[in-house]
């Protein structure tokens, strides 16, 4: 049984739960994603490369998407901490674009870990934060986030934490921040988790996590789930390349809903709404007869 939350509402945006499962398209302004999406690979100028995201983004809205999540650093595993001016440079003039074109509704997201970044990206047009480290590696993220009354994804990252039990240890690391949001004045509407798939992870605890994702519910918050070209994914079926990732992402997309995710953060949004749309079928009960 899924739980019922209540909406999440800031500025213009809003972001309603349980009622279907909403997507984000992700945008890497990145020469070295680990998933080849990375915008700014082959080294094209910039103004190029906006061209090339625009379309990616305005195609995502168009597939289905109504978040549009923009990162400036790769994540992956040991990657080299990008200098502030340089993720500024990546993001700022892209979200700036974005929010001038896409359609007012469409959220764009900010996958920062820095709080000038976010700042600087929410006076630009983006209107949420996605901090893959919880607001623990910037003390300056929480107090932002509260002051912008923007809404704020907390994710899970083990990287450099003992583990013991991983579903405990991630919820604990989730309690912890949302600890630090709320005392900060993040509105607890306005929280958002992630149980971090992959960062600080084995492929055994990844699957553990998806196995048990319903569990995280008793947070009492939405749960976005970021899956997409996971190399768990490529691991458990016989160490495929990022690209023919595709049918082991939808897996996981289609389980994490039946297990409560709430967002699902994607590369593939056509292929994944499908999916979405079939998954809330089943598990929300969204399909009328009248359809087409």
């Amino acid at each position: 049984m899924l739980h019922t939350l209540f909406s999440t509402t800031w500025g213009r945006w809003r972001l309603d739960w349980g009622q279907r499962t909403h997507v984000m398209g992700i945008i890497n302004m990145t020469p070295d994603s680990f998933s080849g999406d990375g915008i700014l690979r082959g080294g094209p100028e910039q103004d190029q490369a906006q061209v090339r995201v625009l379309e990616q983004a305005s195609a995502f809205v168009d597939e289905g998407a109504t978040l549009i999540d923009v990162g400036g650093e790769s994540t992956r595993p040991n990657f080299t901490p990008l200098p502030l001016e340089e993720e500024l440079r990546r993001v700022i003039p892209v979200i700036t674009l974005l929010a001038r074109h896409l359609p007012p509704e469409v959220i764009i997201s900010i996958d920062t870990y820095k709080a000038e970044v976010a700042r600087q990206a929410l006076e630009a047009g983006a209107s949420m934060i996605n901090d893959i480290w919880a607001l623990r590696r910037d003390p300056e993220m929480a107090a932002l986030a509260a002051e912008r009354g923007v809404p704020v994804v907390l994710m899970a990252n083990m990287r450099g934490f003992e583990k013991r039990e991983i579903v405990s240890d991630v919820t604990r690391f989730l309690a912890g921040s949302i600890e630090l949001a709320l005392k900060a004045g993040v509105a607890w509407e306005r929280i958002i988790l992630d149980p971090g798939i992959g960062f600080g992870t084995t492929p055994e605890e990844n699957l553990t996590l998806l196995r048990r994702l319903g569990e995280l519910r008793a947070l009492g918050r939405p749960i976005l789930l970021g899956t997409s070209r996971k190399s768990t994914i490529g691991r458990v079926l016989g160490n495929l390349p990022p690209s023919e990732r595709l049918e082991g992402t939808a897996a996981t997309v289609a389980l994490g809903i039946a297990q409560g995710a709430d967002i699902v953060r994607v590369h593939d949004v056509r292929e994944m709404m499908r999916v979405v749309k079939m998954s809330d079928a089943i598990i929300r009960n969204t399909w009328r007869e009248t359809e087409q």
